[in-house]
């Protein structure tokens, strides 16, 4: 007898399941989040805490969220930009404990507890960050859609150089990496500027006093 009746599992069903199994296991263990119970064919939602630009802020969101959406849906901090949406073009980069992040590839569950740092957390008009001064002193810009992620990814290159950390065109692995123009175009490499800003965006990061950066 086809039993295959009596199974009320439908494909949304199916994909809820999928990704709350895939959330239950990757997340770390250092995640500040509580995940809500859910009916069958529910979003799982969690509630959450950010640290974003200092300040922490207490959010409640489907599992699921990007971090670059809950910083543009849900904290209105719109700086950070959806370009790709697929992690190739670098528009969305914030810094997350130091480091480079594509906001659009990674879940906001996941930074739970986690230094956020967004565009807007970086300067303000009247008190600039250093990199966005040099930014506007050389033009390193266009159409400016692609300036936030450029400009928090310059801001971590030149923590990494700082930090002695080589890049695949660093000659001497061993040796303190400079911040050189060819050194700051392979690691700037993942962010593109469809307006072909280039050359001003490497004088941009180069200008900057890259050990008080």
């Amino acid at each position: 007898m086809d039993d295959s009746s009596d199974i009320k599992l439908t494909r949304r069903d199916f994909l809820v399941a999928g990704a709350t199994s895939a959330v239950a296991v990757t997340l770390p263990s250092t995640v500040a989040a509580t995940t809500e119970p859910s009916t069958a064919g529910a979003p799982v939602v969690s509630r959450m805490t950010l640290q974003v630009n200092g300040t922490v802020r207490k959010l409640r969101l489907d599992t699921r969220t990007t971090l670059l959406d809950a910083m543009r849906e849900h904290l209105h901090l719109t700086g950070s930009k959806k370009g790709c949406d697929h992690g190739q073009c670098g528009a969305c980069t914030v810094i997350v404990d130091g480091r480079r992040v594509l906001s659009c590839l990674t879940l906001a569950v996941m930074h739970g507890g986690r230094a956020i740092t967004t565009v807007e957390g970086l300067g303000a008009p009247g008190n600039l960050h250093p990199m966005q001064a040099s930014f506007v002193r050389h033009d390193g810009y266009q159409c400016g859609y692609c300036t936030p992620g450029q400009i928090c990814s310059a801001v971590a290159v030149l923590d990494e150089i700082k930090a002695g950390i080589p890049s695949l065109v660093s000659a001497d692995l061993t040796a303190r990496p400079q911040a050189t123009p060819e050194e700051i175009r392979e690691r700037m490499s993942g962010n593109i500027c469809r307006c072909g800003a280039y050359s001003n965006i490497v004088d941009a990061i180069t200008d900057v006093p890259w050990r008080n950066a």
